[in-house]
Formats: C-alpha cells, structure tokens, sequence
C-alpha cells in the first residue's frame, strides 16, 4: 500500500455551481467554503499530515472587483470566526504565495499562522496569489543571488514549500483537465485525479475513494 502524507487540491468550480443552481457566483464560493471543512475533517481522519488548497491564484486578479472582494471578505471571516477551533483540532495553517492584500487581510493571515505555529496534527497550506511559474522564477533568482549551483536540490529549497514533502495526490474538480500555474514543480509524479464534480459538491466519500484508488495504485517511478 502506497504511503500517503500530501494531498494538494486545485478547488474548481464554485462560480459555476452559483451559476447551475440560478443563485451567484459568490453563492458557490460560500458553498464551496463547507466542503473545504468536511475535506480538512476527513483528511485528518485519514491522518493526511498536509493538504495544500489553491484558494487564489496571481490570475484570479482578473475576475470582477466585487468578487475578488467578496472572495477575500469570506475568508477574513472564516479565519475570525474559526481560528481557535482549528487551532485547537491541532492544525496548522501556512499561506503561500505573495501576501500583498488590505493590511486587515494580511494582519489576520499573519495572526492566524502565528497562532496554529506550534500545531502538527495537519498542516493546511493556503495558495493565496500564488503562481507556479512566479515561485521558480523567484527560485532562480535566489539562487543567481547566493551564487548557488542549480540543482534539484538547491530548487527545491529555495521553493514556497520547502519545507513540505511533494504532494501524492493532486486532484482537480470541475471537470477540467488542466493545471492552472499550480505546484508544476511538486507535482512531477503525483497521481493526478481530474474529477467530473464541482467543488461544492464534491465530497467525503469521493475524496476517500480517490485516496483508496491511490493506495492501490502501483507506482513505478520510471522503473518496471
């Protein structure tokens, strides 16, 4: 059975439930944002120790203004009004990307993972204008910098997640087969799920039987 410590999710679809059920597209983001606990709740279940959600990414900049506001709105609230309870279910929340929002967000972010610091039963890492390319980019520029050899290694550590192990699993809902800038150098040899559902409606039992199909899974890493 494969050993699994990494489930990265690219959480798509939420405007267009808003949309399927004749209700708005920050109607599905506020769906959406139920799902994401009944997932954090089942990861930790399945005793998942991190669980990278792309929440945001540096192109979402350009989606209307009252969305973005309301996007970021939502989650200054659930961090108010949820953050003792996730700090006392043991979990860590790590933001990555750049955290250029309202000085109100980014005093909530900052508090928030200062807060959960010390937690180890899962670490949630939160993509917030994140970008793929952006995070390499800046890499490489790190390492011109310290005059270091460029090497896989050296990349690696020089990366938002560094202190993270690649993620097993990346699964994408919506019914969308691409990757979206999201984690292209982690995810060289996850098993991808691209899964028909959107994310609202996406599930514990769906999610437990993507797990249940990756630990069957035989993983050759280029060997036979």
């Amino acid at each position: 059975m494969n050993p699994l410590n990494h489930i990265a999710i690219i959480m798509d679809g939420n405007g267009r439930w808003g949309i399927k059920h004749k209700k708005s597209r920050n109607a599905g983001h506020k769906k959406g944002l139920g799902t994401v606990e009944k997932i954090i709740k089942t990861s930790i279940k399945q005793k998942i120790k991190f669980l990278t959600l792309f929440a945001f990414s540096t192109e979402n900049w350009k989606r209307p203004r009252q969305e973005i506001n309301y996007l970021f709105k939502l989650l200054q609230s659930f961090l108010i009004s949820r953050i003792d309870d996730l700090d006392k279910q043991g979990i860590k929340l790590n933001i990555i990307g750049k955290k250029n929002f309202s000085k109100k967000l980014n005093k909530i972010l900052k508090f928030s993972e200062k807060k959960t610091s010390s937690n180890s039963r899962i670490q949630i890492n939160l993509a917030l204008n994140y970008g793929s390319k952006s995070e390499l980019i800046n890499a490489f520029k790190k390492l011109k910098k310290k005059n270091e050899s460029i090497n896989e290694k050296n990349i690696k550590k020089n990366l938002l997640t560094y202190n993270v192990p690649d993620p097993e699993i990346l699964i994408r809902t919506g019914n969308t087969k691409r990757l979206s800038n999201f984690l292209l150098w982690q995810i060289a040899y996850s098993e991808i799920f691209f899964e028909k559902k959107l994310w609202p409606d996406f599930n514990e039992k769906d999610y437990e039987q993507i797990i249940k199909k990756y630990k069957n899974t035989k993983r050759n890493f280029g060997s036979i």
